[in-house]
């Protein structure tokens, strides 16, 4: 029985921060110390990214009559409002783009609607509300009153992997079943100005966005292009906890993001494929002998950063071609937490990809947690 990912869409809020005019703020703001200016100056510049997205309109440097909250544009000072005014923010901007992108992948996915769906599975880690927008997606989209629900909250940048193995596992267990997945992050709401370097790295990297997809063991029409889910794994590397983190602070949500993250794939990337590989001899052995890229046509790897991607493309001796959709989705979009890996996987569906190429997805969180996928395009 095959088990499809299909109806791939990707939503972003209106708000474009262009990535100089955002580097010039954060470099201007008072009590940055000499080295801070630097560090955002060279963070900005090396990050990879041109643009990126908010659900924050007082970011977009145009007039406005409102009460600031978190950028007074008059003083050019980034302010710093409480955790519960940030969290207010994402109950009513979160609600909105997982209806969104929820109907927008039903609508995409030919031979569903909205009533086949039997589970709802909703990720993030930028916010917390209850009822939670697993209930506020069957609400607004009038689902089955007896739809199940699920939310996988605060796991991080690699929470969408585990998100598509749950759906995968639903449909295994109930051929008939019809999961909607769907991540939002809203990262823009915890960005602050700070001399710390990890806060800063943070501030050049993250945005705004929403993914989404239909998982279930229904053929997909003809034409269609889909994602077969063939395997999942998961590993934790025996270092890193410290170095990638997320805590609640006082003024929303800390991001710890060392710059030793780099250093720790480079050294355990190829150890957590080896799962996922293992039952193929094939792969296996194209992972021992460096010559997974041509065992693996696409890489949708999580675009944790542009030093990430590099260290991925070295490791792994994948060919520029194969990192360009991941390089594509920074580029435009910026990191997007646990929503940017299905931003990659859109990116491959609307390219030249081929019926039957294999498609190795990847993605990076706290812990240091390394969760993959392994798929075959269909269509």
């Amino acid at each position: 029985m095959a088990i499809t990912l299909r109806g791939v869409t990707t939503v972003v809020p209106s708000t474009v921060l262009v990535q100089e005019a955002v580097r010039d703020v954060f470099a201007a703001q008072p009590g940055l110390n000499r080295l801070a200016q630097r560090i955002v100056t060279t963070s900005f510049n090396v990050s990879g990214i041109e643009r990126r997205h908010s659900v924050l309109e007082e970011l977009t440097l145009e007039p406005r009559e409102e009460t600031p909250v978190f950028f007074d544009q008059a003083s050019g000072e980034l302010l710093m409002p409480g955790t519960k005014a940030r969290n207010e923010i994402y109950a009513r901007e979160a609600t909105e783009l997982y209806v969104r992108a929820g109907r927008e992948a039903i609508a995409a996915t030919p031979g569903v609607e909205a009533s086949d769906v039997t589970h709802v599975i909703t990720v993030s880690c930028t916010g917390f509300y209850a009822p939670g927008p697993d209930f506020m997606v069957a609400r607004e989209l009038a689902l089955d009153p007896g739809v199940e629900r699920y939310h996988l909250g605060f796991m991080g940048c690699y929470a969408s992997i585990p998100a598509l193995r749950l759906a995968r596992q639903l449909c295994q267990a109930d051929p008939a079943a019809v999961v909607l997945v769907i991540s939002v992050e809203l990262c823009t709401l915890h960005l602050r100005s700070s001399n710390d370097p990890d806060t800063i790295v943070a501030s050049s990297l993250f945005s705004d966005g929403a993914g989404a997809g239909v998982v279930s063991s229904r053929d997909p029409e003809p034409g269609e292009r889909a994602l077969e889910l063939d395997r999942f794994a998961t590993r934790i590397t025996p270092v890193g906890e410290g170095d990638m983190a997320w805590n609640i602070g006082d003024h929303g949500f800390e991001m710890v993001l060392s710059n030793a993250i780099p250093a720790i794939i480079d050294a355990h990337i190829t150890g957590a494929l080896e799962p996922l590989f293992e039952h193929d001899e094939a792969l296996a052995a194209s992972l021992a002998n460096d010559t997974s890229s041509d065992a693996i046509e696409h890489w949708a790897i999580h675009p944790g950063g542009r030093s990430i991607l590099d260290k991925v493309e070295s490791r792994l001796a994948l060919t520029e071609a194969q990192l360009v959709p991941a390089r594509e989705t920074l580029r435009d979009f910026g990191n997007m937490s646990s929503a940017t890996v299905l931003f990659v996987l859109a990116n491959i569906l609307e390219s030249d990809a081929a019926d039957g190429e294999r498609v190795a997805a990847m993605a990076f969180g706290p812990g240091l947690t390394v969760e993959s996928a392994l798929m075959t395009v269909r269509g």
